[in-house]
């Protein structure tokens, strides 16, 4: 794909996860956690580019690659948290919320628990991609219920979140966040760096 296909395609994909990250600010609990699966259906079924489910099948000579997708995500996540400003259900304050509890928390910690993340999107994706949609129906709830960050769909709640907000904690974010992607991109690979090819699975 060429680079503009693939910022697009990141781009869809991001609005995906952000609608996903709405409807799980106004309703919460397990059952927006169920909720939020339908993003990660609609990534899958339109085959676009998502961090967390590209991350465990890029080649080495594809780490740019994985940035602009990234980069694309953060973009569509934009466009959804602008909306979500416009709602009169108080999605920025539970925004809030959950940042506050990442940054609490603390960037390595949040990192860690972001590999569980990681690996549980892999797996979700792998069987999607064979028609296998159950594990992803169980996956994406799991990593919510969890409090295992993911990169896409924090960033959608970080820029929920009001400015004042982000200029109180901009460097904790920044650190955070980065921390998150890290932590997420090890989990996403964890299978293929543990497992020999002659062992997987398939």
């Amino acid at each position: 794909m060429k680079a503009s296909s693939i910022f697009r395609s990141a781009i869809l994909a991001g609005i995906c996860i952000g609608i996903a990250g709405f409807g799980y600010l106004a309703v919460g609990g397990i059952f927006g956690a169920v909720v939020f699966a339908c993003g990660l259906l609609a990534v899958v079924s339109y085959k676009l580019k998502l961090f967390t489910g590209t991350a465990g099948f890029i080649g080495k000579d594809e780490v740019g690659q994985l940035l602009l997708v990234l980069l694309g995500n953060i973009v569509g996540c934009l466009a959804v948290a602008l909306l979500a400003r416009l709602s009169a259900m108080p999605l920025q304050e539970t925004a809030e919320k959950i940042l506050t509890a990442r940054l609490n928390l603390g960037a390595w910690k949040a990192g860690l628990l972001a590999i569980g993340c990681g690996f549980l999107m892999t797996t979700a994706v792998t069987f999607a991609r064979k028609d296998k949609w159950l594990p992803l129906l169980f996956c994406v709830p799991m990593f919510i219920i969890c409090g295992f960050p993911h990169c896409v769909a924090d960033i959608f709640y970080y820029l929920t979140c009001s400015l004042g907000f982000w200029g109180e904690h901009l460097w904790g974010i920044l650190i955070l966040y980065v921390c998150i992607v890290i932590g997420n991109f090890i989990g996403c690979n964890l299978y293929r760096w543990i497992i020999s090819d002659e062992a997987r699975i398939d």
